[in-house]
């Protein structure tokens, strides 16, 4: 991989490089700003994860607030599991022995090398839900990240949320709207039958490890690129540039929402059916 970003690179990227090409996108100082990544798509830089984070916080300066999605999707029900699935003999023992979620110490799993770089940061505070942590860090970062709610952890008792109260910002650098989890926050408040389902995982309890169930939207995130698309031709309201090798994509976060509520609303009343075309229940 990483000769693929040598060859797909003209001048290494820097943190210096990286930093003003994000406030050419537009970002301002002082911004709060939750980023999705991919460093391979960026091309080579030289310092690799590390540099890409000290960029964005020298881009947004110390009265900004940097957020990025610190995802555990592997702390879930494993009856779900896909890809791969395991086999149903193992269920008992993974629910029983599998180390039970802390923000200090529990890794991502697959949200990218910047990802796992920044959580490590000093100061960065972590949300405490099981599956779908944000981690932040700056002025804004405990109003962001504190009082997770474990029902619907992308819906209004989430980051996500708070975020919109405070008219953050999205950075996307080298990926797309696929990869934009402010549009689940669209999916819970859009218009139209929802089908939940319920998660489970193990948390701590007052010190003790315990296995939670709880509910969580069945959202489709193949919507969200054609909804991202639109987004960007009907609004105008997408900000695109070079950063690194790859492009970066900056919007505001409360705009894009709007957007996808109605955007989503519209998609469910002309199809008369929900955004996965289900009833309404509760799993």
């Amino acid at each position: 991989m990483e000769a693929d970003a040598v060859a797909r690179t003209t001048r290494p990227g820097t943190t210096s490089t990286i930093a003003a090409q994000v406030r050419a996108l537009g970002l301002p100082a002082g911004a709060t700003v939750v980023t999705h990544s991919s460093l391979s798509r960026l091309g080579w830089v030289a310092g690799g994860a590390h540099a890409v984070v000290l960029a964005l916080l020298e881009a947004i300066g110390p009265d900004g607030t940097l957020v990025m999605p610190t995802h555990t999707r592997h702390l879930t029900e494993p009856s779900d599991w896909g890809n791969p699935p395991v086999p149903e003999s193992w269920w008992a023992t993974i629910r029983a022995e599998t180390p039970a979620f802390d923000p200090r110490t529990s890794p991502p799993g697959y949200m990218g090398a910047i990802v796992d770089c920044f959580r490590t940061f000093p100061g960065v505070l972590r949300s405490a839900h099981p599956t779908v942590s944000f981690a932040a860090l700056g002025p804004r970062a405990e109003r962001v990240t504190a009082g997770h709610e474990l029902d619907d952890g992308l819906g209004e008792g989430s980051p996500l949320a708070r975020l919109y109260e405070l008219d953050a910002w999205v950075l996307l650098l080298g990926v797309g709207h696929d990869n934009n989890t402010s549009l689940h926050l669209a999916e819970y408040r859009a218009d139209g039958p929802k089908r939940y389902e319920r998660q489970g995982s193990p948390v701590l309890v007052d010190g003790e490890r315990r296995w939670v169930t709880y509910r969580e939207l069945a959202g489709d995130t193949s919507l969200f690129e054609p909804l991202g698309k639109d987004f960007a031709e009907i609004t105008g309201g997408e900000l695109t540039g070079p950063v690194g090798a790859g492009t970066g994509r900056l919007m505001r976060q409360r705009r894009l929402v709007d957007f996808g509520v109605h955007w989503l609303s519209l998609r469910a009343a002309n199809a008369g059916v929900g955004p996965r075309g289900v009833a309404e229940v509760e799993g």
